[in-house]
């Protein structure tokens, strides 16, 4: 199946590694070019190296006001066009409503929140029809997820954001997607496996509520977030979709 994707751009923010990275990979290998960001300018340039000669790096903060405008000017200065971004923002602090303090909320509403509204308002101006914005959330969207309280304070209000953001941009054919990942074998997944003291345990107690009993590939989501942003899914806007092996049980 062709996507679509040759010779079109994207922005993917916090590429260097999971979620993204495995995007960014996946988008490239169909013929897309991809601008890729991380905090550290090093890192995102090797990661940019190893998707391919179509893949640049760039350090961007999400919450820099500066860094959104900077992206985009980027993309089309380096390939001449846009046509959408993944956001992509990692995941705050692990912890209960006594372990997390007021400069970790605010910090991560400035990057997790603020700054992904930002990136989208900014790509939004620069997009034309035919434009898509992705954002990588969480399944805390539909059913909170202990010990990731900041987290689920958060991820909720963005796709309510995203769904709002479908409604402005349809008019202008601009689609906007959710993505949401639950038990993918990254490196922030087996961190928050090893919380428990026992991470081979708590994996095995995950993979057993999982329908399909293992975790997914960020391959696995790369793909379908791919998929997502391409032309091939050009009727499909204003959703949520889960990337969990059927650990949701509503439709």
């Amino acid at each position: 199946m062709d996507l679509g994707l040759k010779d079109r751009v994207y922005i993917v923010t916090g590429a260097t590694r999971g979620l993204g990275n495995a995007t960014a990979h996946a988008l490239a290998a169909d013929g897309a070019k991809v601008v890729i960001t991380g905090r550290d300018e090093e890192s995102a340039r090797e990661a940019a190296a190893e998707v391919g000669p179509d893949a640049v790096g760039l350090a961007a903060d999400n919450a820099d006001p500066g860094a959104a405008q900077r992206l985009v000017d980027e993309a089309r200065d380096r390939f001449g066009r846009l046509d959408g971004i993944l956001i992509s923002v990692g995941g705050p602090p692990p912890g209960f409503l006594a372990d997390n303090t007021d400069d970790q909320w605010q910090t991560a509403f400035e990057t997790v929140f603020l700054g992904a509204v930002r990136l989208a308002r900014t790509t939004a101006a620069a997009l034309g029809e035919g434009g898509v914005i992705g954002f990588v959330l969480s399944g805390s969207v539909h059913e909170p997820i202990p010990g990731l309280t900041i987290s689920n304070g958060l991820r909720p209000g963005l796709a309510g954001f995203a769904k709002s953001l479908a409604d402005e941009l349809g008019p202008r054919g601009i689609r906007v997607v959710g993505v949401l990942p639950a038990r993918i074998d990254t490196d922030r997944v087996r961190e928050l496996d090893a919380l428990s003291g026992d991470a081979e345990a708590a994996r095995t107690a995950g993979e057993a509520r999982i329908p399909l009993r293992r975790y997914g590939t960020p391959e696995e989501f790369g793909k379908t977030a791919a998929f997502l942003l391409s032309p091939a899914a050009s009727y499909l806007t204003g959703l949520m979709v889960p990337v969990d092996g059927g650990s949701r049980r509503g439709f």
